[in-house]
């Protein structure tokens, strides 16, 4: 299935001008966006399931920052699959005008 052009740019918007969008990880799968301390997913289908891929990728992503991007209804979704998968980082809404902590598990 092809990217809604609202998840490529975010994804360009992310990566800045100096980071990567579709970074392979080590296992073969790829993250949205990769700069040299941050990791960025763009996850819009609002999923449970999706969100949780979306947060794994982060997790191996071995990267100082991660952030999840989503669709501000779905923010809450997403805090609640990043704490179940154990990924500390940020929430943050399409508009980049909302954010949330997550911290990790202990």
């Amino acid at each position: 299935m092809s990217e809604t052009s609202s998840h490529k740019q975010a994804k360009t918007s992310a990566a800045g001008k100096s980071g990567q969008t579709e970074k392979p990880l080590k296992d073969g799968r790829r993250l949205d966006a990769a700069t040299k301390k941050r990791a960025t997913e763009v996850e819009r289908s609002g999923s449970p399931a999706n969100l949780e891929k979306a947060a794994r990728r982060l997790k191996i992503s071995r990267k100082a920052q991660k952030v999840l991007q989503v669709p501000s209804k779905d923010m809450g979704k997403a805090t609640a699959a990043m704490r179940k998968v154990g990924v500390g980082g940020t929430v943050k809404n399409m508009g980049s005008t909302k954010r949330r902590s997550v911290r990790k598990k202990r």
